[in-house]
């Protein structure tokens, strides 16, 4: 195949887009002009509609009303065949490569046209006329599995590319790079719109790359344009504000210094554990998180950040090593962590810290249900006593739910994360263990979550924060370190904290 340049970039508008499944409306009458060889943003908090607008865009959906324009000119995308053909693509939050085969197996593979037996001669001459025109550098021999997750992203946009999109939907590009393969991939995405090569519409919710790489931008609330404009003329509290309306945002507490001489809560030292695999361990071999401090760890996810949890809270057996809380041996039972104010605070709480099939009450009051008014343990459980104690709970975390009675999987993810915050953080806390505890949530959410787990480290206890988003880790920590491989690789006070140099240590054994 000779592989020839794209005819540059192409303009998309989106007229009057609305969007009905059955009495619900997803997307209310929204018209968004992307430019020919821009780079714009979308912007909203989750349920907004983003996604109903782009499965319309790309043929997924149909709409119930509306228009969609490509270069000035009326285009039916009945399917995303039609998509395709008009230079329309989209590069989606996780990898749809294929791992076990190269890049360039990817690539060829990927065209409607591929010939049943493929010429790879000549394919990989094409290959090479292909990428000497790409401002991606990467190589097309390895097997997809062997790449950096910020190769893969790469090489999923010089598939795009590839196939002669001129219209590209990115989707949380960046979610799974360091800092520094995020700033290098959307640099290198900007300098083609400024060339005028790509059109882009990227979805996000880092406000610092828009405001770093978008030349517009858009936001949905509700299924309906909150407001659009230039980023140069907007700064992040009028993004905010066009996000979440009137709704109040629940502010992160003033931060309190951390007491001189605050005493070690948790201590581990010369810790082993076999990881996921069986085949390889981690090692920690010194951590130490005090009273009245947020701990961060960073890393790209499988560096295992969820095995090192997973024997902080009992779950995974350690081959060495000891774990203390509050100076004494610490195995994680329930009598330890109650005894010693321990709480945990686990990613996807609906699957890994709640019964889905039992209720908001329920849920809630796991902590606490067989002990009395003063603490000690009962034969029968008080039902009222739980429903009052829940009913409090609800209300001082602001728990949106139908009723107390409701099954918590009822519950959007934000309120499931709520009701966990409010079992885990009611009564007295030493000791808070967390891991990527606002994924997927929208920005409200987002905001509250973060003022409580503040609010707790003000009020004494020790957090050790686990968190795939850096912005999260910088925002909340007082220390920050680097684990991967396997082990804790770099460590640096907030004051001192350089985003790149933790990017390259994220890096260092990925």
């Amino acid at each position: 195949m000779d592989i020839q340049p794209s005819a540059g970039a192409v303009g998309v508008e989106t007229v009057g887009m609305t969007m009905r499944f059955g009495s619900f409306t997803a997307l209310d009458d929204v018209s968004i002009k992307v430019s020919a060889g821009s780079f714009h943003a979308l912007l909203g908090e989750n349920g907004a509609g983003k996604s109903t607008l782009v499965k319309c865009m790309m043929g997924f959906y149909q709409p119930t009303e509306g228009q969609m324009l490509v270069g000035s000119r009326e285009a039916t995308i009945a399917s995303p065949r039609d998509a395709d053909r008009l230079g329309l693509g989209m590069v989606y939050q996780h990898f749809t490569l294929v791992p076990s085969l190269t890049g360039a197996e990817n690539l060829v593979i990927s065209r409607p046209d591929v010939p049943r037996i493929i010429a790879w001669p000549k394919e990989r001459k094409a290959l090479a006329a292909f990428m000497d025109r790409m401002p991606f550098k990467i190589s097309l021999d390895a097997p997809v599995r062997e790449l950096a997750a910020g190769e893969k992203q790469k090489l999923e946009i010089i598939k795009q590319l590839y196939l002669g999109r001129r219209f590209l939907v990115l989707d949380e590009p960046t979610s799974v790079l360091t800092p520094g393969e995020a700033e290098e991939l959307l640099g290198l995405v900007r300098g083609m719109t400024e060339r005028r090569q790509l059109t882009v519409l990227m979805i996000s919710h880092k406000f610092h790359e828009v405001t770093q790489f978008a030349d517009d931008v858009s936001v949905l609330r509700k299924g309906k344009l909150a407001g659009t404009g230039r980023v140069a003329e907007l700064d992040h509290k009028a993004l905010a504000a066009m996000m979440i309306g009137d709704q109040p945002i629940a502010p992160i507490d003033s931060r309190r210094p951390t007491p001189a001489g605050a005493a070690a809560v948790l201590s581990v030292t010369g810790l082993s554990a076999k990881d996921r695999s069986g085949l390889k361990s981690i090692r920690i071999d010194d951590l130490t998180v005090r009273a009245g401090e947020i701990v961060g760890i960073a890393g790209i996810s499988g560096n295992g950040q969820k095995e090192l949890l997973e024997v902080l809270a009992g779950q995974r057996g350690r081959e060495a090593g000891e774990v203390a809380v509050k100076g004494e041996p610490y195995g994680a039972t329930r009598a330890q962590s109650r005894d010693r104010h321990v709480r945990f605070i686990p990613e996807e709480p609906l699957r890994n810290a709640c019964v889905p099939r039992m209720t908001v009450a329920e849920n809630i009051g796991l902590r606490t249900f067989d002990l009395g008014p003063e603490g000690r343990p009962v034969t029968w459980i008080n039902s009222g006593g739980l429903k009052a104690h829940a009913a409090r709970l609800v209300q001082q975390f602001k728990v949106k739910t139908a009723s107390l009675a409701s099954p918590i999987e009822a519950l959007s993810g934000g309120n499931v994360q709520r009701a966990v915050l409010a079992r885990e953080l009611s009564g007295e806390v030493d000791l808070l263990i967390v891991s990527n505890p606002c994924f997927g949530l929208d920005f409200a959410a987002v905001a509250e979550i973060r003022a409580r787990i503040m609010k707790a480290r003000n009020g004494g206890a020790a957090v050790l924060l686990m968190s795939e988003d850096l912005d999260e880790l910088l925002e909340l920590s007082d220390r920050i370190l680097v684990m991967a491989g396997g082990q804790l690789v770099y460590e640096t006070s907030i004051a001192d904290a350089d985003v790149h140099v933790i990017g390259e240590h994220m890096a260092s054994r990925h």
